[in-house]
C-alpha cells in the first residue's frame, strides 16, 4: 500500500472506504522491509496496534477524535503504558504504570500508537549516535547522521512509517532532527504540552516536541495534545483563544537574520547557499528582513553544555549515575559528570548570565516578528562524529541551544536538498505562545517549496482557502493620539509588551476632534461627509493584557472598529458621537502630531 501518510491523505483515503486495520498492517511491511534500521527500541505487538485499530473502526469516527486512526511513534524517554522506558540505556529500563499525559491525550484523541523510538541516551546530543542501539538510518543517507537526540522519531516520519511522532527537545532535539530528515520539527513553548511522564533532561528547559510530514499536521497534533496540567510544574495554559491556531498568511511581516559575520556554516557552501535562497523565498512571501545582532543568542546557546549548564542533567539522573556509570554511553558519561564539577554558586551565575542574555535579546522581538535561522549549519558522517563528538554536536547546536533557555517557540521546515541530495531546513522562531504565526509562515514556505515530503516520493497534499486572524493571540491596535511612539501615554502599550507595527492612515471618512482634559485626547468620529484620512500608529499587544487595556480607557473613548485606506479592519481608538458636539475640529490637521505641532508654534509666538 503506497499511500502517503499526511493527515489529509489519510482522511480522504477513510472516507473513500481504508480501514484502520489495512493501514496498521501496510505499516508494519513497511518496517519489515527496512529491515535493521534502528529506528526502534520496542515496537507495540503488531497484534495489539491491529485490536486498537478494530476498536476504531467498531466505534466510528467521531469530532471528538480528530486524529482517527492516524498511526504515530513515541520517543523512548517518554512513558507509553504497556512498554518499557529505556532512554536509550538498557539498565534503566523500566515499565510505566501508566503513559504520560500528551500519549493519553493522543490515545484519546483516536490516534494508533506504532512503537517507541530511538535516541541519543538520556536525550543528550543532537547527532543521534549515542545509543547502544544503533544509529537510525538516516534514510537520504545511512552514512550521515539522523540528528538527536530524537533520531528514531524523525526517522520514523521522514521514512514514511509513521504521519507524526512525539520527541523532545532541551537543546534543538525536536529541530534538528527534522532537517536531517527533510520533514517538519514543531518545539513548543515550554509547559504548553504536559511533560508529566517524560523523563527530564534538563526539567525547566525539557519540552515534548511534534515532528510530522507537514505545519498543518503538526498545528492539529498540538492542538489535540495541548492543556494546563497541574501534575507537571512547568505547565502552563495558553492565552484565551490560542487554541483557535488561525491559519491566514499575514500580508506583511518582518524576519529577522543574523548580520552575516554571525552566521556560521562550518565550511558547508551548499548550505550557506540554500540558506540565502530562504532568505530571498521569504521576502517573496511579503517579509522584510531585517539584520539582528545573534550575539546574545550565541553566547547562551554556548553556555548550555559548559559544567554549570550540564549540571540540570546531572540531578536529573540522580543516584543512577553513580551507581550505573558504566551503563552510560561514554561520550553521554563525559557531558553528564562534567555537571558535577560545577557548584551551586556557579550554576546560580550560570542563570544569571543566560537571564541578562535574555533581557539583552528581547528587544529583538520590538523589530521583528520572527527569526530566520538555518536549522543547522551543517550535517556531518556518521564517521566524522565518532571522530570528533563533542565539538560537532556543538556545532550543531548553534542555531537551537538559546531557544528553551530564553522561552522562545521554534517550527523548523524543509528548506531544500544540497547537491549531494542531503536535505536542509530553516527555523522559524519567535516568543512563546506564537505557534499560530510560525504555522502561518512555515506552512507558507513549505508549500511555495513544492518538496517532496520526507524520504518519500509523496508531495504534499493542496489544502483550502486559509481564514482566520494569522496575528493571534496578539490584538492589533490603531492608536491615533497620546499612546503613539514618543507620547506621553506610549508606555502604557509598552508596558503590556506591545510593539509597534507601522505608521497607518485611516479611510478617509474619519473626523478628529480635540476632547478637553488635563490631558488633551484626539476623538475620532466616523462621519458619512466631509471627513479626512486620519493619520496614527498600529502597535501588536497581547491579547492576555488586551482587556486590562481597554478597562482603563476612559469614556468618552473606547475601543472600536477602525477602517484603514487599504481596506482594513482593526480595532482601535474611537469617541462618542455626543462628546465632540463643543469640541474643536482638527480634521483639517490629518493627526494628532500636526495638532500639536501647530500647538507648539501658537506657544512660542505668544511668548514672543
Amino acid at each position: 500500500m503506497d499511500i502517503s501518510l499526511d493527515l489529509k491523505t489519510l482522511a480522504a483515503a477513510y472516507e473513500r472506504g481504508l480501514r484502520p486495520t489495512e493501514l496498521v498492517a501496510a505499516i508494519y511491511d513497511r518496517i519489515a522491509a527496512r529491515g535493521e534500521d534502528n529506528v526502534w527500541i520496542a515496537l507495540a505487538p503488531k497484534e495489539q496496534a491491529l485490536a486498537r485499530a478494530a476498536a476504531l473502526e467498531a466505534s466510528g469516527r467521531s469530532a471528538q477524535q480528530p486524529l482517527w486512526g492516524i498511526p504515530f511513534a513515541v520517543k523512548d524517554n517518554i512513558d507509553v503504558a504497556g512498554l518499557s522506558t529505556t532512554a536509550a540505556c538498557p539498565d534503566f529500563l523500566y515499565m510505566p504504570d501508566r503513559s504520560a499525559t500528551v500519549v493519553e491525550k493522543l490515545l484519546a484523541a483516536g490516534a494508533l500508537l506504532i512503537g517507541k523510538t530511538n535516541l541519543d541516551q538520556f536525550a543528550t546530543g543532537l547527532v543521534g549516535v549515542r545509543s547502544p542501539y544503533g544509529v537510525a538510518r538516516n534514510p537520504f543517507n545511512a552514512d550521515y547522521i539522523p540528528g538527536g537526540s530524537s533520531s528514531g522519531s524523525a526517522v520514523s516520519v521522514g521514512a514514511g512509517l509513521v504521519s507524526f511522532s512525539l520527541g523532545t527537545d532541551t537543546a534543538g532535539s525536536g529541530r534538528v532532527p527534522a532537517g536531517f530528515n527533510n520533514i517538519v520539527g514543531l518545539k513548543p513553548s515550554v509547559g504548553l504540552l504536559s511533560a508529566s511522564g517524560m523523563l527530564p533532561a534538563c526539567r525547566a528547559l525539557d519540552c515534548i516536541s511534534i515532528f510530522a510530514l507537514t505545519v498543518n499536521d503538526a498545528s492539529a497534533v498540538l492542538k489535540a495534545a495541548a492543556g494546563y496540567d497541574a501534575s507537571d510544574a512547568y505547565s502552563r495554559s495558553a492565552p484565551a483563544g490560542w487554541h483557535a491556531m488561525p491559519s491566514v498568511m499575514p500580508g506583511h511581516f518582518r524576519f529577522g537574520v543574523p548580520q552575516d559575520s554571525q552566521l556560521r556554516f562550518f565550511g558547508n557552501a551548499a548550505a550557506e547557499e540554500l540558506f540565502r535562497s530562504a532568505v530571498g523565498r521569504m521576502t517573496a512571501l511579503g517579509g522584510e528582513k531585517v539584520e539582528i545582532d545573534y550575539a546574545p543568542f550565541a553566547e547562551a546557546a554556548g553556555l548550555l553544555y559548559t559544567p554549570a549548564g550540564t549540571a540540570e542533567r546531572t540531578a536529573a539522573l540522580g543516584d543512577f549515575l553513580n551507581s550505573h556509570a558504566d551503563a552510560l554511553h561514554p561520550v553521554t558519561r563525559r557531558i553528564i559528570e562534567a555537571g558535577k564539577q560545577a557548584t551551586g554558586v556557579d550554576v546560580h551565575r550560570h542563570y544569571y548570565r543566560v537571564r541578562e542574555l535574555q533581557q539583552t535579546s528581547s528587544a529583538t522581538w520590538n523589530d521583528i516578528d520572527v527569526l530566520l535561522l538555518p536549522t543547522s549549519g551543517t550535517i556531518y558522517t556518521v564517521a566524522e562524529l565518532e571522530a570528533d563528538p563533542v565539538q560537532l554536536n556543538s556545532n550543531l547546536g548553534y542555531y537551537t541551544n538559546f531557544v528553551n533557555y530564553f522561552d522562545l517557540a521554534a517550527l523548523a521546515v524543509p528548506n531544500g536538498f544540497q547537491p549531494d541530495g542531503l536535505p536542509a531546513g530553516i527555523t522559524l522562531v519567535g516568543p512563546h505562545f506564537s505557534e499560530p504565526l510560525l504555522a502561518t509562515i512555515g506552512d507558507a514556505y513549505h508549500r511555495q517549496g513544492g518538496l517532496q515530503l520526507g524520504a518519500t516520493r509523496h508531495a504534499q497534499p493542496a489544502t483550502a482557502a486559509a481564514s482566520g486572524n494569522a496575528s493571534y493571540p496578539s490584538v492589533t491596535i490603531a492608536v491615533f493620539g497620546a499612546h503613539m511612539s514618543g507620547l506621553p501615554l506610549n508606555y502604557q502599550l509598552r508596558d503590556l509588551g506591545g510593539r509597534r507595527l507601522a505608521e497607518c492612515r485611516t479611510s478617509p471618512d474619519y473626523r478628529l476632534y480635540v476632547i478637553a482634559g488635563a490631558l488633551p485626547r484626539p476623538g475620532m468620529v466616523r462621519t458619512r461627509q466631509g471627513g479626512t484620512a486620519i493619520l496614527g500608529e498600529l502597535w501588536q499587544v497581547p491579547t492576555a493584557g488586551f482587556g486590562a487595556f481597554v478597562a482603563g480607557i476612559p469614556a468618552p473613548l473606547g475601543i472600536g472598529d477602525v477602517t484603514l485606506e487599504d481596506g482594513r479592519v482593526v480595532k482601535g481608538f474611537v469617541c462618542e458621537a455626543s462628546a465632540t458636539a463643543d469640541a474643536p475640529d482638527i480634521t483639517s490637521l490629518g493627526g494628532w502630531r500636526a495638532w500639536l505641532e501647530t500647538r507648539q508654534q501658537s506657544a512660542l509666538a505668544v511668548s514672543r
